[in-house]
């Protein structure tokens, strides 16, 4: 089934207890398009670029079944660049630098071919280009999916709220959660946004794992033991590229089924950690896949 993915491509500089890499490939869409393109070939891809954005790049995602007809190309201006460097645990980061460039006048126009797609993946931008991209489509989708930031939570609560009331699933992580809802229990957390709008509800705990909440039923998915992780950064938008395209893949969206994805996403995620920027993603095959996914099933599975 076709997906829609909306959010950033740009570049990164990545300071990590591992390395630099410097000028890389980054942003949400990025990461979430390469994920989900090892589930489903019909990715619509949306997004703002600079002419300084590598063609070769851009043909790679092509390859993949990604379709650049909503990619913005601006020429005489830059890509957007975020600079960020990680502490010793890994957990925590801290931005250098974030030139919005080519992002500050981001105005997405959906072309005609995209307004039928049935999963939609709303990356982390403003509550306004997200509910901009909501109101362009056609047809009722079959999942729409969010990803948001605590930052949007300070500064547009009000275009916030009205958007996690159009979507049937938010992505967002435990800090954020608890923030949204104002409750500390996830389990309270969750069930003051279902009463928002969204039917799902997943939180993100990093190296814990995850949290699918829907109707008074929570699936835990636990999170990989790593031996190396190289560069956090795009985990969490791997995680919802490789979520959401298991999902159109399958075109199922019951609870069931939703836990499969999960478990999908957190395979992807685990996969791009190991490497900096997209390269680890760009070398994977469904048999890798389906050896890690026996991984999680491996590290979760006993016996009454």
């Amino acid at each position: 089934m076709s997906l829609l993915t909306v959010g950033t491509v740009a570049f990164d500089d990545i300071k990590t207890p591992f390395g630099h890499a410097e000028k890389v490939i980054g942003g949400a869409c990025t990461y979430a398009s390469w994920s989900a393109s090892y589930f489903t070939n019909d990715i619509r891809l949306v997004s703002i670029v600079g002419g300084d954005f590598p063609q070769d790049e851009i043909d790679q995602l092509h390859d993949r079944g990604v379709k650049t007809e909503g990619l913005e190309i601006v020429a005489d201006k830059k890509s957007f660049f975020w600079a960020g460097e990680y502490h010793d645990n890994m957990n925590q980061r801290t931005t250098l630098a974030t030139e919005l460039n080519v992002l500050a006048d981001f105005d997405p126009v959906l072309p005609a071919s995209y307004k039928d797609s049935q999963y939609i993946m709303l990356g982390n931008l403003t509550p306004e280009i997200q509910m901009k991209t909501i109101n362009q489509l056609d047809t009722d989708p079959t999942l729409i999916v969010m990803d948001t930031m605590n930052f949007w939570m300070d500064v547009a609560w009000d275009a916030l709220i009205e958007v996690v009331k159009k979507v049937d699933v938010i992505t967002i992580n435990d800090e954020e959660a608890r923030q949204l809802s104002g409750k500390y229990s996830l389990v309270d957390a969750a069930a003051e946004i279902h009463k928002m709008g969204p039917k799902y509800v997943v939180i993100k705990k990093g190296e814990h794992g995850a949290l699918l909440f829907s109707e008074g039923k929570i699936f835990s998915a636990p999170a990989l033991p790593m031996s190396l992780v190289k560069d956090p950064t795009g985990a969490g938008d791997t995680f919802a590229g490789g979520f959401i395209g298991y999902l159109a893949q399958t075109d199922n969206v019951s609870f069931e089924n939703m836990k499969r994805a999960i478990i999908y996403g957190s395979v992807m995620a685990s996969f791009c950690v190991e490497e900096f920027s997209i390269e680890k993603l760009k070398t994977l095959d469904k048999a890798t896949i389906d050896a890690r996914v026996q991984q999680f099933v491996d590290l979760a599975a006993f016996s009454m």
